[in-house]
């Protein structure tokens, strides 16, 4: 009796998501495109889910273990790759009981989203599956950390991007240059758009953004928008026929895909113009060989050709910069030096342990903005054109 009370209740719950209200169901559109795809992906989980169940075995889910033991560096490829390791998610341990939970539940919000032809953030997904669980005063989720954790971990699952599933995160990122996109209904020229450029989406899929046009002989990745606004209002851009882009620090998903499409889809070259500190060493291992915590996503995201184009612990003499513009290094930067050198992709390479080991012996470290020093247009007009003329980069 009560098996049957079960599978009434297992088709009530395939008609109708956890939370959805018929109201919500009826706004549903026809899927199309790559959506047909991903829902079948989500549908694929949700059917072995149910077949274990059915022959009333333990459900549980096979989650790819997202963790450095799990990750390797594929010297052919120069990329960051997920191993086979996985972690066995329970419904029947109470140790694993709440994030199985959590992880079919955030599959049944994707569905529900792709079904309704909308995306929302990632918060926003938090919200919409926050809430107190039936006859318990549990929440299924406490905090956002959680709900994005187990995002990732439907990533890697189901092998569908986050952008895929409709979610998206908030925005960071502008460029500027001779390129045109249809981004949704709008066409939109990234030359024309004033001192904020082109901001650059969460979601820069091909079937959301379209390059219909791009005249950009190479791209410049700068670290923050305080200098990316440097090169915008000096044209740079226009004088050398360039993208000029920057990330608001460690760049985004949006911020990656949309350089990777760039350097894929038009052969552009990728130079990253970016802090002579650990935290701009390792934007720029992140732009180049991917991330350990994304390793899933490093064929669409990674670029091994990215060149490093500066600071150099060299600038310092090179640039007669003055010791007031120098930062004193800390245990915390020091530690972090020693854990970027050993990365597989520095370690093997004798001019970036040049590199690492010139800046822990200088002791200090430099931003961009230090070349301002100098002159406020010295990295537009001097630094960076001296760099390209002269081939002179870190690869």
């Amino acid at each position: 009796m009560h098996f049957h009370r079960e599978k009434r209740m297992a088709r009530k719950a395939q008609r109708k998501g956890p939370g959805e209200t018929q109201e919500e169901q009826s706004k549903e559109v026809p899927i199309k495109g790559r959506d047909i795809e991903t829902m079948s992906k989500l549908q694929k989980l949700a059917a072995a889910v149910a077949e274990v169940a059915k022959k009333r075995r333990d459900p549980y889910l096979d989650v790819p273990s997202r963790s450095l033991s799990n990750s390797n560096y594929n010297r052919r490829k120069r990329l960051i790759e997920m191993g086979s390791k996985t972690n066995r998610r329970e419904l029947f341990n109470l140790n694993q009981a709440r994030s199985y939970m959590q992880t079919i539940l955030v599959g049944s919000g994707c569905s529900r989203l792709i079904r309704q032809g909308k995306t929302t953030s990632i918060r926003g997904m938090y919200y919409m599956l926050k809430h107190n669980i039936e006859g318990t005063k549990e929440n299924t989720f406490e905090d956002q950390s959680e709900s994005d954790t187990v995002i990732e971990d439907l990533e890697v699952i189901t092998g569908a991007m986050r952008e895929e599933l409709h979610l998206y995160a908030e925005p960071r990122g502008n460029l500027v240059g001779p390129l045109v996109v249809i981004d949704g209904e709008n066409e939109l020229d990234a030359s024309k758009m004033g001192a904020a450029g082109y901001p650059i989406p969460s979601i820069v899929e091909p079937d959301r953004v379209k390059i219909k046009r791009c005249e950009a002989k190479f791209i410049l990745h700068v670290e923050k928008g305080t200098v990316w606004q440097r090169f915008n209002e000096d044209k740079f851009w226009q004088k050398h026929k360039c993208i000029v882009s920057h990330g608001a620090g460690q760049p985004s998903r949006g911020v990656r895909r949309m350089l990777h499409r760039l350097h894929t889809e038009y052969k552009l070259p990728v130079y990253c113009l970016l802090d002579n500190d650990p935290w701009g060493y390792y934007i720029y291992s992140v732009i180049k060989q991917g991330s350990i915590n994304l390793a899933f996503e490093s064929m669409r995201m990674a670029i091994p050709e990215a060149k490093f184009l500066g600071l150099r612990s060299s600038d310092y003499e090179r640039c007669q910069l003055r010791q007031d513009v120098t930062i004193k290094l800390d245990d915390k930067d020091k530690k972090r030096a020693k854990q970027i050198a050993s990365y597989p992709w520095f370690s093997e390479k004798k001019h970036w342990q040049a590199e690492i080991k010139q800046m822990l012996t200088n002791e200090f470290k430099l931003e961009v903005e230090a070349l301002i020093s100098r002159d406020i247009s010295y990295v537009t007009e001097k630094y960076v054109p001296e760099r390209l003329k002269d081939n002179d980069w870190l690869d």
